[in-house]
Order: C-alpha cells, then sequence, then structure tokens
C-alpha cells in the first residue's frame, strides 16, 4: 500500500503544470526578473481576494511582518503582546525591531489569541498586537480590535496560514492595520520558493512598507530611510497568480476533508470552530495524551503527521536570555506536548482519507 506524505507539494504543481510553465516561461521570456509587470498584477489580484486596497510583495513572510513594525514605527523600548502558542517568526519579528515580544496565552477552545487577556498585558510600552490566525483558524478579531482601537494600539495579523479564511464572513485580508502573508511553498497559497506580501487598507502605509522593501527608495539611487532587499520576486509572482485563480476551489476541497475527519474520528480531540470562523484548514490539527506514540504508529503504516510546533518560543534557546520557565505559558506547553497535524490538502484522494480516518480509530483509542 503506498504511503500517505504529509504534505504533497508535487502534486500542487502537476495539476496546474502546463499553466505554471507557461507562466515561468513568460517572466524568463520578458527579460524583467525584479519587480516589474508580473508583480504588479498578482500584487492587484491578491489585495482584490483579500478585499485590501493595497498588496506589496516582500521577500517572504517574516519579513512582510518585520517591515510592517518597522513601517508603524514600532522599535527598541516598545512593546508587542503576541501569541505564546505561534510559529517563532510571530516572536522574531518582534525582536528584529528591537522591540520585546510580550506573550499571553490562546484561548483553549480554539488555540488563537484569547482576547479576554489582553488588557492585562498592556503596558504604557505597549505599541502593537500581533495576532495570529493560526492553523488557518481566524482568531476573534473583533474584540481584540476593540481593545487596541480603545488604547491607541496598532494590530497587525499574522496570516500565513490564513489564505481565504474568513472571519464573520468577510475574508481575512484588511481587518487590521497590517497583514502579513507567507507563500512559502507548503502554504495554502505556495510559491515555488520564499515569497511573502502585506495587504492594507491603508495607502500610506502600503507605500512606506514598498519604499522600506526596496533598500528605502522610491526612486532609483534615491535611498529616504535605511531600507532592505525584500522584493517579491516576478517568477513567483507569476506562479502564484496561476495559483490564485484556484484558491477558492482548493480551500472548498480542504474544508470538505476538514467535515469528514471531524465527523469521522474518534479517540482525538478534534479542533473546535466557532460559528463565526470559516477555517482555511492550513493544518488539521488533532491531540491525544499519547502523541509521540500516536504519531510513529501512524508513521509505521505509512501515514505521515507532523508536529506544528514542538517547542514553544518561550521556550526555545533563542528566548533563554528572556528568562521564561518551564510552566509559565501552561496552555502553550500543553499544546506543544499532545498536538499532531494530520495530512490534509486539496489533491488528497477520498480513498486515503479514509484510510487515516480508520487508522486513527483503530490506534487511537487504545493508546
Amino acid at each position: 500500500m503506498a504511503a500517505i506524505p504529509f504534505l504533497d507539494l508535487r502534486a500542487g504543481y502537476l495539476a496546474l503544470q502546463d499553466d505554471i510553465d507557461a507562466a515561468v516561461a513568460r517572466v524568463v521570456n520578458s527579460g524583467w526578473y525584479i519587480m516589474g509587470p508580473e508583480v504588479e498584477i498578482f500584487e492587484a489580484a491578491f489585495a482584490a481576494f483579500c478585499g485590501a486596497s493595497h498588496c506589496a510583495g516582500v521577500a517572504n513572510g517574516l519579513d512582510a511582518l518585520v517591515l510592517s513594525l518597522r513601517a508603524l514605527g514600532v522599535g527598541p523600548g516598545q512593546e508587542v503582546i503576541v501569541p505564546s502558542n505561534t510559529f517563532i517568526a510571530t516572536w522574531l519579528a518582534v525582536s528584529a525591531v528591537g522591540a520585546t515580544p510580550i506573550p499571553i496565552e490562546p484561548d483553549a477552545q480554539t488555540y488563537n489569541m484569547d482576547p479576554a487577556l489582553l488588557e492585562s498585558a498592556i503596558t504604557p510600552r505597549t505599541r502593537a498586537v500581533i495576532a495570529v490566525h493560526l492553523y488557518g483558524q481566524p482568531a476573534d478579531l473583533d474584540p481584540i480590535l476593540a481593545v487596541t482601537r480603545a488604547r491607541n494600539l496598532f494590530l497587525i495579523e499574522d496570516a500565513a496560514q490564513a489564505h481565504g479564511a474568513t472571519y464573520k464572513d468577510i475574508r481575512v485580508g484588511a481587518h487590521g492595520d497590517a497583514v502579513c502573508w507567507s507563500f512559502y511553498p507548503g502554504k495554502n497559497l505556495g510559491a515555488m520558493g520564499d515569497a511573502g506580501a502585506v495587504t492594507t487598507n491603508n495607502t500610506d502605509l502600503a507605500e512606506h512598507i514598498s519604499t522600506l522593501r526596496n533598500y528605502g527608495s522610491r526612486v532609483k539611487y534615491v535611498n529616504e530611510e535605511q531600507g532592505t532587499n525584500s522584493r517579491l520576486d516576478p517568477i513567483q509572482a507569476a506562479v502564484l497568480g496561476v495559483k490564485l485563480t484556484h484558491l477558492d476551489e482548493w480551500t472548498q476541497a480542504r474544508r470538505t476533508i476538514a467535515r469528514r475527519y471531524s465527523d469521522g474520528l474518534a479517540g482525538v480531540t478534534t479542533p473546535h470552530v466557532p460559528n463565526w470562523a470559516n477555517p482555511a484548514w492550513h493544518l488539521y490539527v488533532v491531540r491525544h495524551p499519547r502523541r509521540d506514540t500516536l504519531m510513529q504508529v501512524l508513521a509505521d503504516e505509512g501515514i505521515g503527521t507532523m508536529i506544528h510546533y514542538p517547542i514553544p518560543p518561550h521556550l526555545q534557546v533563542a528566548y533563554a536570555k528572556c528568562g521564561y520557565t518551564k510552566g509559565m505559558f501552561p496552555l502553550a506547553e500543553t499544546f506543544a506536548d499532545d498536538m499532531l497535524s494530520l495530512p490534509i490538502g486539496p489533491q488528497m484522494s477520498h480513498a486515503d482519507q479514509d484510510r487515516v480516518i480508520e487508522a486513527v480509530n483503530r490506534i487511537a483509542p487504545k493508546l
């Protein structure tokens, strides 16, 4: 019996091979290899998809966060509230601009930032909040926005896993001051290398990010500030443009698989989805007290799974100097110990879905 990979990037390419190959060839033949019309076309299309006025393509998702913070004036001596349960890039962006990440615990059911904990984390040094739409499920934005607006704080959305997700029937992409995207190949909208973007309704912010990504320059050799080189590659933009036209179809396929998993799985804790959320299902994450054993037995049967994320940011060596110790953020630590991501993807066959459900239901209750 063939193995079921956790992630099959080649299947996504093969499904659109002719169109992707033609898009890449178009860029190669154009002779325009930095920025240019392909990037502009994709930026306009993705902004429209997200319901945002502007999109600035950048080199990767981390740069999207860093440049957003920089353009908003967040820097040394200031604090940014972040989730304790997230990929470390959310924290690294704050550190990269010289600010301090201040973690708060997630909601126990959704795994996203708990809005009820925001007020108590705010200090005179707080400048912004980064809400992460983890695993493709939107965070509860309205109460977060209520706090940030009342306190004159910026809201940045880390939407690296949420392409196509909706919050109260509105697509993620323009609720906060800046919405940051990764197009890493494994994302729901993935490039064939690193790529990222920021969407926003703020014209000045979009222009500032566009300047920062290009050495702080709007006019060649005229540098207004100390920027960086973080430009979206036109080949990646062309590939993303092809895939964007299929994203709604792919998102619906993911939602169908997630529904089959949620209806059929036993012996594991399946995701809770509030009635105001329609996730993009970048990941389908279950919980089990003997997660590592479950992962190994599934692997023995040829079913690939992954752990997102085995070490929470506050326990990473990178943040050892902050003085965090085990037990300070117990929910994030518990999730790191018992969460397991099952295979999910728009090209996944019904037979493979059934095989995953059967194997989990047979194995998990006995562990």
